[in-house]
């Protein structure tokens, strides 16, 4: 029987093994057998996460997590979680692997993945011109030409930003008006840096070892025609990881996981959740991270209290 089960392993899933380890409860995190360290694993340079004045790599910051984590006696199995029981007081979880894990508590960090256009080259350009987080790249794009693809909120929300940066910014939108609120419609399109492109989707990435263009397609016509680019922002959504407890616990309507307030508990007791699974809105490496802590913090005072 496991004290903390953790499932995920981005920035919030090795937090908060790194905080219920220091606890003394020996948890047990279930990181992935394809991808362990969640999306900055895709993520080339980091230069805004605390501490690391110079920058480092994705890869680099989580294989740093994992290690911490490690180091106070958090268990990392490189596995899938395939199935999981939680609303008992014993929560149960079957791995890919065939191995079956009870715990009291168990910390869900599976993370949420950016909906992609589903072009070839869009991995392999991932931090070499194309990106999903303006926030996190548009430093990089200095008196560059940029474009955005999306039409709603998030999409005005990134063009803007980018114009602090950018010489000029596209935004492409495959129909012929936005599903943006008015206000950030309005401010979008009274940004003198900004352009949209209406009734046009993205037929190709154009460039052979990092993005330096794309082919639009006009939604209404067919016509193609290329556009010169330095970088491209997907902004067209993400998808919350929660197949694996939608049926159980309490969901928003964007379909992240609900938790009470600023802490992590679901609708489940001895059940949360933290990072980007129940945050629409931040996608930090950092806030992620926090809420690891929350999470693990939430846990170690509940088993206190039921022990």
């Amino acid at each position: 029987m496991r004290e903390v089960i953790i499932i995920g392993s981005g920035p919030a899933g090795f937090t908060a093994g790194i905080y219920t380890a220091r606890a003394g409860l020996k948890p047990l995190l279930i990181a992935s057998s394809v991808e362990p360290g969640g999306e900055l694993m895709k993520t080339t340079e980091v230069e805004n996460y605390p501490g690391f004045p110079t920058g480092l790599q994705g890869p680099e910051l989580m294989a740093a997590f994992q290690e911490q984590a490690e180091r106070f006696g958090t268990e990392v199995l490189l596995d899938d979680v395939i199935e999981v029981s939680l609303k008992g007081d014993i929560k149960i979880v079957k791995t890919g692997g065939g191995e079956t894990f009870e715990a009291k508590t168990v910390i869900l960090a599976t993370g949420a993945a950016y909906r992609e256009l589903g072009l070839p080259k869009e991995k392999e350009f991932s931090g070499y011109g194309v990106s999903w987080c303006a926030t996190c790249d548009g430093f990089f794009f200095r008196e560059k030409t940029i474009a955005v693809i999306g039409g709603g909120d998030s999409a005005m929300e990134e063009a803007i930003f980018l114009t602090r940066f950018a010489s000029k910014v596209y935004l492409i939108h495959r129909r012929e008006s936005f599903k943006a609120s008015k206000i950030m419609q309005d401010r979008a399109l009274n940004n003198p840096k900004i352009e949209v492109i209406w009734n046009t989707e993205v037929a190709e990435l154009l460039g052979e070892t990092r993005l330096t263009g794309i082919k639009m397609r006009d939604t209404v016509t067919g016509s193609e025609k290329d556009l010169e680019l330095d970088g491209l922002f997907i902004a067209i959504g993400n998808d919350p990881r929660v197949w694996l407890v939608e049926n159980q616990v309490e969901l928003t309507a964007e379909r992240f996981i609900q938790v009470e307030g600023r802490s992590s508990k679901t609708s489940i007791p001895g059940v949360f959740a933290a990072g980007d699974v129940i945050d629409p809105t931040y996608r930090q490496a950092i806030t992620a991270a926090g809420s690891g802590c929350v999470a693990a913090l939430d846990a170690e005072q509940y088993l206190q209290d039921v022990n």
